[in-house]
C-alpha cells in the first residue's frame, strides 16, 4: 500500500482522493464502516471495492487516485463496486515525458550488497549453472528430451557445481514466416537462453530441414561452436537413436567444463530480475506488487536491474512510467508499444479491450485498467531507463521495460532470453509457475492463499493486508530473499521441479 493508504481493519483506503475503498475480508450487507461513515448496501467479497460517496453515472472511479473506469449508473455510498457497475473506457492521458525523472541515488560500490554467483569469462554472472539442450524446431524435441533424461541426479552426482541438464522444447521453428519479426524473434529467444548467464554450456539439436535452419541460426545470431556449445543435425547423424547417443557423448564432454565454475562473492549489481504477475486479485496491487516495487527500488540503488513487462497489463497507467522515463525518446518507445498492441487486438475479445480473466474478476479486478494499476506497481518508483523488444538483450541497469504479451510463460521467456538471471512472480489467486534456467520466487498477495498453497509460495505478502508489516518492510524481506536465492537457496518451484516445460517463445506471426 502507498504512503497515503490507511488500513482500519474493516476497509483499506489507498488515497485520500479515492471514491472507493477495498474490503480486506468479506463484509456483510448493512455493515456500518465508521472510518468512511457509510453502510454497505450489498455483501462485498474480500478484495472488492465499496463506494464511499455518491458516484454519478459517467464519473471516474478512483483507486490510488487513478481512474480505473467510469460509473455505469448512479451509485450511492456503500455500493459494491465491480465490473457490473464500473464501465471500461479509454480516456486521455498526459504522458508528461520525463517530467518526473529523478536519477537513482546509487550506493557506492563498497556499500552494495553481495551474493554468491557464477562468474563467466565475459564478466556476466549467473545465479545458477545449467547445461541446456535446445532445439531450433519442434522436430528435434524428443531427441533433446531423451538426451536430457539420461542425466539423472545419480549421473550428475560428481558434478557438484552443476544444477542440472535441462531441455528447452518449443512448438515453433517450421511452417512459419522466414522474414521479419517472427523468425527474428524466435532466434533472439533461443540464442538469448544460450547466452543467459545461468547457462554454462549448450547443445543445439535440429532435424535438418526446418525453416529455422540451424546453420543460418548460428550465423545470424553470431554463435560459434566451441567446447561448451555444440550442434547436432539428426538427418546428418543418422536418425533418432544415433543422435541421442551422440548428444549424450557431447554433454558428457561438457560437464567437467561446466563444473569448473564455482560460486564467488559478487556485487548485487549483477542481479537482473524478470518481474511477472499472474492469477492477480484485488490484493495484488495492495501488497505483493508494491512490496516487490519496494524491493526493486532497493535493488536498483545497489546497481541491479529489474525488467517490467506484460505490455497489455500496463495499459491505462503507462503515463505513470513515461513521466519518469530517462528521456522523452524512451517514454515514446513505451507509448509506441501500447499503440501496437491496441492495433494488434483491435476488435478481439482480449484483455487490453477491457475484459480480464475470470479468476482476476472473481478476485476483485473490474477491468484491465484496475489490473494495470496494480501490475505497474511492481516497478516501484525507479526511473524508466530503457524499453526493449521481446527477447532483446538487456544492457541498461536499473528499471527497464520489455515489450511482451501478458501471458506469463511467454512473457517470462522473453525476459530470461533478455538476460534475467532470476524471476519474481506475484500472485493473488495462486500460481504453480517455475522457470529454468532462472529460478523463480513466488510472492503471495494474501494470507489465505499463501496458507492454502504454501508448497508453491516463497513469501507471504499478505501480512501487509493483515497489518503486520509495511510495504517498505516487506520490500526488504523480498530483497533479502532475492540475494539468498541468487546465492543458491532453492526456491519453492525448484524444490518441486517446476520449470522444464515453461520455455514458451512468443508465437507471433503466421503458422502454415
Amino acid at each position: 500500500m502507498s504512503n497515503n493508504s490507511t488500513n482500519t481493519g474493516r476497509v483499506i483506503r489507498l488515497d485520500p482522493q479515492d471514491n472507493v475503498v477495498v474490503a480486506p475480508n468479506e463484509i456483510p450487507v448493512d455493515t456500518f464502516i465508521a472510518s468512511e461513515h457509510v453502510t454497505t448496501l450489498h455483501k462485498v467479497p474480500a478484495g472488492h471495492k465499496i463506494a464511499t460517496r455518491l458516484i454519478r453515472k459517467g464519473e471516474p472511479v478512483l483507486k490510488y487516485n487513478t481512474v480505473i473506469g467510469f460509473a455505469g449508473e448512479d451509485t450511492p455510498p456503500g455500493s459494491w463496486m465491480h465490473s457490473h457497475n464500473i464501465l471500461f473506457d479509454d480516456f486521455e492521458r498526459d504522458y508528461a515525458f520525463s517530467k518526473n525523472y529523478q536519477p537513482v541515488d546509487l550506493l557506492p560500490p563498497e556499500q552494495r550488497a553481495t551474493f554468491q554467483g557464477f562468474v563467466r569469462e565475459d564478466g556476466r554472472v549467473g545465479t545458477r549453472n545449467y547445461v541446456g539442450i535446445f532445439v531450433v524446431g519442434n522436430c528435434g524435441a524428443t531427441v533433446a528430451r531423451k538426451i536430457s533424461d539420461h542425466f539423472t541426479q545419480e549421473r550428475l552426482a560428481e558434478y557438484t557445481n552443476i544444477n542440472g541438464v535441462v531441455p528447452f522444447i518449443h512448438e515453433l521453428g517450421c511452417g512459419m514466416e522466414m522474414t521479419g519479426e517472427p523468425m527474428d524473434l524466435l532466434r533472439r529467444t533461443i540464442s538469448g537462453y544460450i547466452r543467459n548467464p545461468n547457462t554454462a554450456a549448450a547443445l543445439v539439436i535440429a532435424l535438418g530441414c526446418e525453416r529455422n535452419n540451424i546453420h543460418g541460426f548460428f550465423e545470424q545470431m553470431g554463435l560459434e561452436e566451441s567446447d561448451k556449445l555444440k550442434k547436432l543435425v539428426i538427418q546428418d547423424t543418422g536418425g533418432t537413436r544415433k543422435t541421442i547417443e551422440k548428444g549424450i557423448e557431447a554433454v558428457e564432454a561438457m560437464l567437467p567444463l561446466a563444473n569448473r565454475y564455482q560460486r564467488e562473492t559478487v556485487s548485487a549489481e549483477h542481479i537482473c530480475i524478470g518481474m511477472q504477475c499472474g492469477g492477480s486479485d484485488g490484493f495484488s496491487g495492495l501488497s505483493a506488487n508494491p512490496a516487490l516495487g519496494a524491493a526493486v527500488d532497493i535493488l536498483v540503488r545497489h546497481g541491479g536491474t529489474a525488467i517490467l513487462s506484460e505490455t497489455t497489463e500496463i495499459f491505462g497507467v503507462e503515463h505513470t512510467l513515461t513521466a519518469r522515463a530517462v528521456t522523452p525518446a524512451v517514454g515514446q518507445k513505451l507509448v509506441d508499444c501500447i499503440h501496437w498492441w491496441l492495433k494488434y487486438n483491435e476488435g478481439r475479445d482480449c484483455q487490453i479491450n477491457g475484459r480480464v480473466s475470470p479468476g482476476n474478476n472473481a478476485g476483485g479486478l473490474a477491468n484491465v485498467l484496475e489490473k494495470s494499476l496494480g501490475g505497474a506497481k511492481k516497478g516501484g518508483n525507479a526511473p524508466l531507463m530503457e524499453v526493449y523488444k521481446y527477447a532483446e538483450p538487456v544492457k541498461e541497469h536499473g528499471l527497464v521495460f520489455m515489450d511482451t504479451p501478458g501471458y506469463d510463460p511467454v512473457s517470462a521467456t522473453g525476459q530470461i532470453a533478455g538476460g534475467a538471471n532470476l524471476v519474481t512472480f506475484t500472485t493473488g489467486r495462486g500460481s504453480c509457475f517455475g522457470s529454468f534456467p532462472a529460478p523463480c520466487i513466488k510472492l503471495a498477495s494474501n494470507t489465505p492463499m499463501y496458507t492454502r498453497m504454501e508448497e508453491d509460495m516463497d513469501i507471504n505478502c499478505g501480512v501487509v493486508i493483515d497489518g503486520e508489516k509495511t510495504i517498505q518492510q516487506m520490500g526488504q524481506v523480498i530483497f533479502e530473499k532475492i540475494l539468498r536465492v541468487a546465492s543458491g537457496e532453492e526456491s519453492k518451484s525448484e524444490a518441486l521441479g517446476v520449470g522444464e516445460n515453461e520455455f514458451a517463445p512468443w508465437p507471433i506471426g503466421v503458422l502454415a
